[in-house]
């Protein structure tokens, strides 16, 4: 499936690295998704929250769609390293072929990154319990185990689109004009 997506497809080279990071977040993402699926169905997945609030109909479309949207950010940020985040595609209206100003595709992946590192990365202070955060109870080891395994690398997600948004700024800097030194004029 990514294999198809266009990559690298820019005006001026992408870095390898950036091209690796934006084509491994869906697949970073995937436990995360996978984890909470089961949610949906009203299977714990071993928790034990006594304050848990009854299952409701719109559980299911809720955790289905998270998940779903949660890859479809991370295939988003394809754009960053793409040449459909540099120039507008053609099916989108009015602004078809026109190039995408470069702060309209940073600032939202800045404010989502720092959005993303404020809400995933305190998990390991909720592991220990420090500084208020809590994590949720489990059954036993092997369900908390489970849980950490499968949620912990979406503590990656802020940071890899801080850095993908970092390499896209600098790729579209202007160039600035080549002086020609020796010339009076």
């Amino acid at each position: 499936m990514l294999k198809n997506i266009p990559v690298g497809d820019t005006e001026r080279p992408v870095p390898r690295w950036a091209l690796r990071l934006a084509r491994a977040l869906p697949f970073v993402l995937l436990p995360h998704c996978l984890w909470r699926l089961p949610f949906a169905v009203d299977f714990r997945m071993g928790s034990i929250e006594p304050n848990a609030p009854a299952f409701t109909w719109w559980a299911t479309p809720y955790v289905i769609g998270l998940s779903a949207l949660t890859e479809a950010l991370a295939l988003l940020t394809l754009g960053l390293v793409s040449g459909w985040g540099e120039v507008f595609p053609s099916w989108v209206p009015f602004l078809s072929g026109r190039r995408v100003p470069r702060l309209a595709a940073v600032a939202p992946a800045v404010l989502g990154g720092l959005t993303l590192v404020a809400l995933f990365d305190p998990m390991p202070l909720a592991w220990l319990g420090v500084l208020g955060f809590e994590e949720v109870p489990y059954a036993n080891g092997w369900w908390q185990a489970l849980a950490r395994i499968c949620t912990s690398p979406t503590m990656l997600w802020g940071p890899i689109v801080l850095a993908l948004a970092c390499a896209y700024y600098h790729r579209r800097r202007p160039t600035p004009e080549p002086r020609i030194s020796g010339l009076n004029m």
